[in-house]
């Protein structure tokens, strides 16, 4: 009877720790069985997703830089493609669009690689029984997984996480009772790889494949190909450093029996030298790095592991509290209050939860140098996974950082920035080679090689998505958004300005006269959607796209804002004036809708889940509700037709773009149809059909999981609470009404500003305004407003 209470002790004390922390804990009642439902724990560089087994815990481990593949030769990849280019062109002008779509397949390339699954350790425990009072835990307050359960009376724990500091994965397993805790360490690997023990050391070591097929190219020969002495090498080293029992160990396996606690680091490495380095002969020497970081970490001690590990994350994720009104839901698990969530109910903290869990993705897997987060972020179970989990340019690689700067994390967009420069040196062959232009771009998908060819392998692929070549105005644009938020004129001058121009020079060359007077892009495509031409036929290839002009007249007015800036390219800034005024403006569609075509023409898909003619409204600046009404109620409309159910990612667009249009209750209305439960499948399946939402660990779903919804999730929350441009910061622009009472700390503004927002009853109470570099602004709440002037490192209070 006593043992029972104390249980319940036990839990009803561990509910209610939680019950303080319910937007900052994912909490289940059961191991993961699938892949959506782990948790993920990541240091920017290794990534885990946990299971949390009973008799056998499960942990998927990866490394940001294992790819298939290797170096590309990008002056080779179809040199003589644009000498069809012409031929494109005139096929349009003729309005032949059957024509342009087969000639346009002339201008493709070979396809991106895939992002590998490294392999699995698996922690079998020597015990059996029926477990009870189960426990499996995400804080995001320290980044730190835990897993408890009871079994024959004995409490068991096992603590996990990813040290950034020290580069090793730390686990620790301890039994209420004297040697009770008995298990062994196992390691399998989808590559080719090999096991040894040395030295109480459980060494994997393997390669990644050279090429890895894209998984929507369906079963085809040869899809994953080894060839000898090259790809990518890894090596995964597993200690128990510390343990009170017995070291027991086979020729495949670790372990310990009779034992009470133990630790076991997990150090691993590739060989992955950067973009433009072969990984198998000029590669860094994985085993020895492995081993250096195994070595200095199993002499620091547990708590000094851990503490420096919550410091180190702590840094960034606390700059930021977000607090809203509202009972948490008690004695839920996660996956439960999703399921309320789906039915109706009410759950503020699972709403910060949300965008928490956002926050604590990007420090997990963004801190790689040139090495951006990916489809699926650093985690990534299968041999090919959807879309190859690359960078998808036409929206998806831009996504994942849209958070970044104004949830306070510029850091971990340092990833993304560098990564740019390296397409940049590819972009250029790309460049010339299939367009005969200046500068540099990027196509639909790139990989960690920096792949900027348009994808399709050389006339297979559809154009709708093969022949995209905007990515590279696209991403340009992040340049500058760093620079607008740190107001790093040094960066600026160094770094992004040149790369903001070369993206610019090739725009320029893209531009052809319409034959009216105004200039557009010949050929375009709308990413991924395709339109329904006067004589039936379903075009992919068209001209003079309205996400095309968009993109380039966003990167034009930043360009020239730069320059300006810089006080340098006099002539460079006037022929992008000139050239931007004879852009092809924007039309308003016969339905009231922002066209997404040159010509009024109907979609083939009304309801498609790109929206990529309202990139001016977001992520872009050029349309707004007080500069230009007209198209933002174009948006509007185009928004409406669409409808709200989409792809998961799709959906945390949507909120973006409903918050830019400071509408707080659609906004709101998105938010929650991005929370909608979606049962898991093991990314078995995918769906453009709709039903898309959030897994049960809170990854989103498109399904299948894709990270990018996560992300612009997120960013929506701040989009809602705060807007800004250079000059400019709008208080609250789109608080829905369901959000009555509240307050956020650390959120960042244009201008190097940082805001704290009181509000309730829908009504802000005060703001406090910090200035990383001094400098003027007008603050806007309402139809009020106020101009400030903040001194460098110091704040100002107002009220409205």
């Amino acid at each position: 009877m006593r043992q029972t209470i104390l249980k319940t002790i036990c839990v009803f004390c561990f509910f209610t720790s939680l019950s303080a922390q319910s937007d900052k804990t994912l909490m289940y009642t059961k191991p993961a069985e699938y892949f959506e439902e782990t948790l993920v724990l990541g240091n920017g560089k290794m990534g885990a997703s946990v299971h949390g087994g009973i008799v056998s815990d499960k942990i998927f481990l990866n490394d940001a830089t294992l790819w298939s593949g290797e170096p590309i030769d990008a002056a080779k990849i179809n040199p003589e493609a644009h000498k069809h280019l012409p031929s494109v062109r005139q096929a349009l002008k003729d309005e032949n669009y059957r024509l342009a779509d087969s000639l346009n397949c002339k201008l493709q390339g070979k396809f991106s690689e895939s992002f590998a699954p490294l392999g699995t350790l698996f922690i079998d425990m020597r015990h059996d029984g029926q477990a009870t009072n189960y426990q499996r835990t995400l804080s995001l307050s320290d980044a730190i997984s835990t897993t408890r359960y009871t079994l024959n009376g004995v409490q068991y724990t096992r603590e996990y996480f990813i040290s950034h500091p020290n580069q090793v994965m730390v686990i620790r397993l301890t039994a209420s009772q004297k040697g009770k805790l008995g298990f062994s360490l196992r390691f399998k690997s989808l590559l080719q790889y090999n096991n040894t023990i040395k030295n109480e050391v459980l060494q994997s070591s393997g390669r990644a494949p050279i090429h890895a097929e894209p998984s929507y190219r369906g079963n085809m020969p040869n899809a994953i190909v080894y060839a000898e002495n090259k790809g990518t090498r890894f090596t995964n080293l597993v200690k128990i450093v510390k343990h009170d029992g017995t070291f027991a160990a086979t020729d495949s396996t670790i372990g310990i029996q009779n034992g009470s606690e133990a630790i076991i680091l997990v150090a691993l490495a590739t060989s992955f030298n950067g973009f433009d380095k072969d990984p198998y002969t000029e590669g860094v020497n994985d085993l020895a790095l492995a081993t250096q970081n195994l070595t200095a970490a199993q002499k620091v001690g547990f708590q000094i592991l851990k503490q420096t590990h919550i410091k180190d994350y702590q840094q960034f994720f606390n700059r930021v509290d977000l607090k809203l009104n509202g009972n948490p839901q008690n004695n839920k698990t996660t996956e439960e209050r999703l399921i309320a969530y789906r039915s109706g109910a009410s759950d503020p903290s699972l709403e910060v939860l949300y965008f928490n869990f956002g926050r604590y993705l990007l420090i997990s897997s963004s801190r790689t140098p040139r090495v951006p987060a990916n489809l699926q972020g650093i985690w990534n179970p299968i041999m090919r996974p959807p879309w190859s989990s690359n960078y998808t340019t036409n929206i998806n690689a831009e996504m994942n950082y849209w958070l970044a700067e104004s949830c306070n994390l510029s850091e971990m967009h340092q990833s993304l920035l560098g990564f740019i420069e390296n397409l940049s040196k590819t972009g250029v062959f790309t460049a010339k080679n299939f367009y005969n232009a200046r500068g540099w771009c990027v196509a639909h998908n790139s990989d960690i090689w920096a792949m900027s060819n348009p994808v399709g392998d050389y006339g297979q692929g559809s154009p709708s998505w093969a022949n995209w070549n905007m990515g590279g105005a696209w991403l340009a644009t992040h340049l500058w958004e760093h620079f607008t938020f740190t107001q790093d004129k040094d960066f600026l001058e160094k770094k992004a300005y040149n790369l903001m121009r070369s993206a610019a020079e090739f725009c320029l060359d893209m531009l052809v006269d319409d034959g009216k007077g105004h200039l557009i892009t010949s050929p375009a495509t709308s990413p991924e959607n395709v339109v329904i031409t006067p004589t039936g036929y379903v075009a992919q290839t068209t001209y003079g796209t309205t996400s095309d002009l968009a993109m380039i007249r966003e990167l034009f007015l930043e360009t020239i804002e730069a320059a300006k800036i810089l006080g340098k390219d006099t002539e460079f800034q006037k022929e992008l004036e000139a050239k931007l005024a004879k852009l092809y403006p924007y039309q308003i569609g016969k339905k009231g809708n922002l066209q997404e075509w040159y010509h009024d023409w109907e979609d083939k898909e009304p309801l498609h889940r790109h929206q990529s003619q309202l990139y001016g409204l977001y992520p872009a600046h050029h349309i707004s509700v007080e500069k230009t009404p007209e198209l933002a109620a174009a948006c509007r409309k185009t928004l409406e037709i669409k409808g709200d159910e989409t792809t998961g990612w799709s959906k945390g667009w949507r909120t973006n773009l409903w918050a830019r249009l400071h509408d707080g209750n659609h906004t709101y209305k998105m938010y929650r149809e991005l929370l909608r439960y979606v049962t898991p499948d093991g990314m078995g399946k995918t769906s453009y059909s709709g039903g898309g939402g959030t897994y049960p660990n809170l990854f989103d779903a498109h399904p299948p999981f894709q990270i990018d919804g996560n992300f612009g999730g997120t960013a929506a929350v701040a989009e809602m609470l705060v807007q800004s441009g250079l000059g400019k910061i709008e208080l609250l622009p789109a608080l829905p009404d369901a959000w009555t009472e509240g307050s956020v700390k650390g959120l960042c503004a244009r201008g190097g500003f940082v805001l704290d927002l009181v509000w309730a009853n829908n009504k802000l109470v005060s703001a406090t305004v910090f200035s990383k570099k001094g400098g003027d602004a007008t603050v806007s709440y309402g139809k009020k407003q106020q101009k400030i002037n903040v001194k460098k490192g110091s704040s100002i209070k107002l009220t409205f």
